[in-house]
């Protein structure tokens, strides 16, 4: 039994499926910048995008789901060929289906994408873009030199478009990720911070804002080994271990599927590859389960899972509590 099975066996706690209710598809690692806090690892150079056989395969899995929300995360996931024939196909099969993609906005001035804000409209995709900070250096330290402004650019385009306005329903979320090894400040106190500082310096306005907790994995494992930080680390999110959030945990209701079409429990499993398995522990393929099967199924966890358990909580929409 790992660290965290034993906190919840400590609180008298499980932590299973409920029914799906989100496909999240990481559709690679290629993107336009190298952050710090990756957990993808994600960059440029970086091979691993989704195939259209792949996408095929999921479209016809889908097609005979109950599923009602696509949740595209990366990488960037603009970047992918198939980006446009992935989110068409959806909405066709299924008109009613809600789409979001987790970008990151400087994507939108890199030159040969001028065409994802207009198809943002065209069906309605929300869109969760990072934003570490509404201070200029820790946003340029945390992502790269110049970041923050083009940032800024790419908000502001946004914004001429209408998301994030009031009444639109176009809905544009920001994402906050610490700058090192400490948890986030309270998610309301924060977003209120945020709201005043990029209206009233840069006219900026948006939905709400996801305060994430980085997780020990991939480079940003890597960022605190280097500095010795890491066993610290984790014994700060087990210390803040907050038993409240396992029932709002995305885990439960999502389903994540790799560029490969294997599935998982969450993105970070999926890193991680803590893969789904058919009870002769075979791996699965998203294409081959039911989603009615995934019901009350344990969730492979592990010492990262204090990271989305510690204080509030933290999913893929922010702060648990």
């Amino acid at each position: 039994m790992n660290p965290f099975d034993e906190q919840l066996a400590h609180h008298e706690l499980s932590l299973k499926r409920t029914i799906p209710e989100i496909l999240q598809i990481n559709v690679g690692k290629l993107c336009n910048l190298t952050c710090v806090h990756c957990h993808v690892n994600a960059g440029p150079s970086r091979k691993e995008i989704i195939t259209r056989d792949t996408i095929d395969k999921i479209l016809n899995w889908f097609e005979g789901t109950p599923i009602e929300v696509v949740d595209l995360t990366g990488g960037t996931p603009e970047m992918i060929p198939d980006f446009r024939y992935l989110l068409e196909s959806l909405r066709e099969i299924r008109s009613s289906v809600h789409l979001m993609t987790r970008c990151n906005a400087t994507i939108l001035l890199e030159e040969g994408y001028d065409w994802i804000v207009p198809f943002y409209l065209k069906h309605e995709i929300e869109v969760i873009a990072s934003m570490p900070c509404y201070e200029p250096e820790n946003v340029n330290k945390q992502r790269g030199n110049g970041v923050f402004e083009s940032s800024i650019k790419a908000l502001r385009l946004l914004n001429r478009a209408g998301y994030g306005k009031e009444g639109s329903g176009l809905n544009l979320h920001l994402v906050y990720n610490p700058s090192g090894a400490f948890l986030p400040p309270d998610q309301k106190v924060l977003e209120s911070d945020y709201k005043e500082a990029l209206k009233s310096n840069f006219g900026i306005v948006f939905n709400r804002l996801f305060a994430l907790a980085n997780l020990p994995v991939s480079r940003f494992a890597s960022y605190l080994k280097r500095r010795g930080q890491y066993r610290s680390y984790l014994e700060l999110l087990k210390d803040a271990f907050n038993p409240h959030t396992i029932s709002g945990l995305m885990c439960k209701n999502t389903i994540n599927v790799s560029w490969t079409g294997d599935v998982f429990d969450c993105d970070f499993n999926q890193m991680l590859r803590l893969q789904l398995e058919d009870l002769s522990g075979f791996p699965l393929k998203v294409w081959d389960i039911d989603t009615d099967s995934l019901k009350d199924r344990s969730i492979k966890t592990g010492e990262h899972c204090f990271g989305c358990t510690a204080g509030s909580g933290s999913s893929c929409g922010g702060a648990v509590l």
